[in-house]
């Protein structure tokens, strides 16, 4: 219905509102460099809580930027047929549980389950027993400016998944595929903005997109309402309004978009108003890859039906 954001005819055509920085290329470059440099001291660990017969569950580390250790939940099938799937999980949850991965293990593919730093299930050495700070993430360290953005690490996060995984010897680093819903669609189109060689993107309602068009919009709902708190707690006055838009810039999933080469399928609600639908409309009309939105007119932020199959199915296929 878009009972309250733009008609479905304005969504193909709009631009976003949030600004691009004038040096965004060059911040990227340089965080891509930074991560480069920093070791990432890979350990693979086998899950010995969770044995399998046709494939081996493994806890997997590795060092981020910013001083952090990162883990995700990796299953290596023991007849690997080559490719691999990388999955991002929602906004404060945590990476699926290893059940949820063997779909596609069992269809010969590696799989890999990021836990986003400091929204962890699974607590690692480089957590301070107070780390677990939920639903501040969007404006962790805006007053340090770009480089000091929380978001931008977990963005480097997904390059180093995937640099790992495409790197195992049974896995195809051109045959890579990246999927999850919300904070998870975002980061699979993160990934693939990041990583030039990930092949399909399979992303649901993602976050992380146009951040001054959510302002704009007014919703009084997490968790683009960080940004409405952060005003009111730093700058009530919006004296630094321009500023702060241009700082989440950097972390605009939108400006990332003309970036990725795989080919992408976007799923939208467009009753969402979590994730608006011209927020993730201001990223897919900037990718120039091949792509395809399926719109589900009466869902908002939803267990959209079917979904989880098709993606499933399409994976499998792309791959």
């Amino acid at each position: 219905m878009l009972s309250f954001d733009l008609s479905y005819d304005e969504l193909l055509t709009y631009p976003g509102t949030n600004p691009r920085p004038a040096d965004f290329d060059q911040f990227w470059e340089k965080a891509l460099l930074e991560l480069e440099a920093t070791d990432p001291q890979v350990e693979f660990a086998d899950a010995t809580d969770f044995p399998l017969t046709t494939a081996t569950a493994q806890h997997l580390y590795f060092n981020g930027t910013g001083g952090y250790r990162v883990h995700a939940k990796v299953v290596r099938p023991n007849e690997p047929t080559g490719p691999a799937v990388l999955i991002f999980h929602g906004y404060g949850g945590e990476q699926p549980k290893w059940v949820d991965l063997l779909g596609y293990a069992a269809r010969g593919f590696t799989v890999a389950a990021l836990d986003v730093r400091e929204q962890v299930g699974y607590r690692t050495p480089s957590q301070a027993p107070n780390s677990f700070s939920l639903r501040n993430h969007l404006v962790h360290g805006l007053d340090d400016g770009p480089d000091g953005l929380l978001y931008k690490h977990v963005f480097l996060d997904t390059r180093r998944l995937a640099d790992i995984i495409g790197g195992l010897p049974e896995v195809d680093e051109t045959r890579i595929a990246t999927t999850g819903w919300s904070q998870g669609g975002g980061l699979s189109l993160v990934a693939a903005a990041l990583t030039p060689s990930i092949k399909y993107v399979a992303s649901v309602f993602p976050f992380l997109c146009d951040y001054q068009r959510t302002w704009d919009l007014n919703l009084d709902t997490g968790p683009y309402d960080e940004i409405v708190t952060w005003f009111k707690k730093r700058d009530p006055r919006h004296l630094r309004q321009d500023e702060v838009f241009n700082t989440l810039g950097y972390i605009d999933v939108q400006h990332l978009a003309p970036r990725i080469r795989a080919e992408v399928t976007l799923y939208v609600g467009l009753e969402d108003q979590v994730c608006p639908p011209s927020t993730q409309f201001a990223a897919y009309n900037k990718l120039t890859s091949v792509k395809e939105a399926r719109t589900y007119p009466d869902f908002g932020h939803d267990d959209l039906p079917f979904a989880h199959d098709e993606i499933y199915q399409l994976i499998g296929a792309k791959l």
